[in-house]
């Protein structure tokens, strides 16, 4: 059976969408299966995985109103091992809809229950909010993936995403553990950078991945080639951190 992970952090701009597609990315060049699930509606990780997601004909919002499977809505990729379940504007109707559907925070756990089996690893890209299409992220999951960019403010509303997620354990998920937390916008250079490392590391022990991601003007270019950065430029600093952070992610997982 696949992990499934949501790459969550309430805050924009800490490189969830950069981290969620790269990882997938990079997890498929080592031969594993993957799934991207794109919940945020900005549809970002869809676009960044090369999908038109102005010409889809259903989105994870179909998933969520439960008028389609997910097995309709897949899309394969032209990129080793990995399929997406797109998003796009329409889901952006999806937080106020599900108000009114019984057991609204599960819909996204029973649409990837007959489809889980197929993957090795699904990852949940979600909205940088915590509403109702994050708590069925959540919901859904076996873990979560926290990416926390090198800056100031970085631990900023982290405590409520963890109280969230007790939250979660407590009502609907009781098996749902903090996964890894992922530096982002690393530069040794500055001091700033090593004070923020030493806060995250003391607010998650032993969570923390060894592997850090860069600054890299190449993470930032590759989406608007419709390619994660494993592919665009697979030399750049950021596109080997990804495949460093791959190979430690799968040595946790005691498959490497």
């Amino acid at each position: 059976m696949s992990k499934i992970l949501s790459v969550v952090n309430q805050k924009g701009g800490v490189g969830k969408t950069t981290s969620c597609i790269n990882l997938i990315a990079a997890l498929g060049k080592l031969g594993k299966k993957c799934l991207l699930v794109d919940i945020d509606p900005q549809g970002n990780s869809t676009s960044g995985m090369g999908i038109n997601k102005r010409e889809i004909e259903s989105s994870t919002y179909d998933i969520l109103i439960g008028e389609m499977r997910s097995s309709q809505t897949l899309v394969h990729t032209s990129f080793d091992y990995v399929d997406v379940l797109p998003s796009n504007i329409n889901l952006a109707s999806a937080e106020i809809e599900l108000v009114d559907i019984p057991e609204r925070t599960m819909r996204l756990r029973r649409a990837l229950a007959p489809i889980r089996e197929d993957y090795d690893f699904i990852f949940i890209d979600c909205p940088p909010s915590l509403g109702l299409i994050t708590l069925n992220a959540l919901a859904a999951s076996d873990s979560i993936l926290v990416p926390i960019q090198c800056e100031y403010y970085a631990l900023e509303g982290l405590s409520q995403l963890i109280a969230t997620v007790r939250q979660v354990k407590r009502l609907y998920n009781p098996s749902i553990e903090i996964e890894g937390v992922l530096l982002t916008m690393y530069d040794s250079r500055l001091n700033l950078t090593l004070q923020v490392v030493e806060e995250v590391k003391k607010y998650f022990p032993n969570k923390v991945y060894k592997t850090v991601v860069p600054r890299n003007v190449r993470l930032s270019e590759a989406p608007s080639f419709g390619m994660p950065a494993v592919y665009f430029d697979r030399n750049s600093k950021g596109a080997l951190a990804y495949m460093e952070l791959a190979e430690e992610f799968l040595k946790i997982q005691g498959q490497k």
